[in-house]
């Protein structure tokens, strides 16, 4: 059996930012509407500071309105609490992003449900999550948009009948495709780490989805011939290689043994470049959609 077809998440993801980018041009020429883009990152996490970044010129790329707001570690909940709703109330401001993780101390939830959910652009909001659950219009989370958009351009718009399984079931990825394949007509297993004989149920899948967070968990035997993997997860591990591993040098791998899983896999995302720059264009295109409802186009 030849290998697996790879599906690269960077073209996929150009060509959704360049569509977003359209749709903004259209939105300022025909309705005078500039779709506004709010970032807040509290604290100074490298990781989250290289996403900042990266969503800030992105959107300012596609001609949105881009705010980014940095406060230091030690502010209190009130004031970041005081800064969403703020946004909130901003007119220019039709998408609002607060960076996780928060620093220790400060209450995740709370500062979630404190942004309005027509403006939740991250789609965590308890108001989209139940909308997502009814097959409501909502805002969903991008990552599982993204994951969508890639299965769509690899087996075609019709994904009715077909067998999915997500392994893992976190409100950030794991529930939302669930539903979002749910609402596609597939019909969808929620597996994790404690599921009974893992193996079998992934065997199962014309479509999986691995989003546990563990690296390498999903071997490729694991995997049903021919069957779609999209691997959502970005672990840090160290190099195979002796020399590199003794320097302390990491890579990133996915939740899949991307190897052995592509000699099995009839298509796969590879970690890097596979789900992950999909998350920020389909974050642009969350605020362009949150845009259009807001001013009621």
């Amino acid at each position: 059996m030849s290998e697996a077809k790879l599906i690269d998440g960077r073209v996929a993801a150009d060509s959704l930012r360049s569509q977003v980018a359209s749709e903004v041009a259209d939105l300022k020429g025909r309705f005078g509407v500039t779709p506004g883009l709010a970032v807040v990152l509290v604290g100074d996490d490298p990781a989250s500071q290289v996403y900042v970044r990266s969503k800030g010129e992105q959107s300012l790329a596609a001609g949105m309105h881009s705010v980014t707001h940095r406060l230091s570690a030690d502010t209190p909940q009130d004031v970041l609490i005081g800064l969403v709703r703020s946004l909130n109330a901003d007119p220019a401001i039709h998408g609002i992003l607060v960076q996780m993780p928060l620093p220790r101390g400060l209450d995740e939830k709370a500062v979630v449900e404190a942004i309005d959910p027509d403006k939740d652009v991250d789609g965590l909001h308890v108001v989209n999550a139940g909308r997502l659950s009814q097959g409501l219009p909502a805002l969903a989370p991008c990552t599982p948009v993204g994951c969508m958009i890639l299965l769509r351009q690899t087996l075609g718009e019709d994904l009715s009948g077909l067998r999915a399984v997500v392994v893992g079931r976190s409100i950030l990825v794991g529930r939302p495709v669930a539903q979002l394949l749910l609402q596609a007509d597939c019909t969808v297993t929620i597996a994790h780490s404690r599921t009974r004989d893992l193996a079998a149920v992934c065997r199962e899948a014309d479509i999986l989805v691995a989003a546990v967070g563990r690296p390498r968990m999903i071997p490729g035997d694991w995997i049903r011939p021919g069957a779609t993997v999209i691997d959502v997860g970005i672990n840090r591990v160290p190099f195979d290689d002796p020399a590199k591993a003794a320097e302390g040098r990491t890579k990133l791998v996915g939740d899949v043994d991307f190897r052995s899983a592509r000699q099995v896999a009839g298509a796969i995302t590879p970690v890097p470049n596979g789900v992950g720059p999909m998350t920020v264009a389909c974050l642009l295109a969350n605020t362009v959609t949150a845009a259009r409802r807001i001013h009621g186009l």
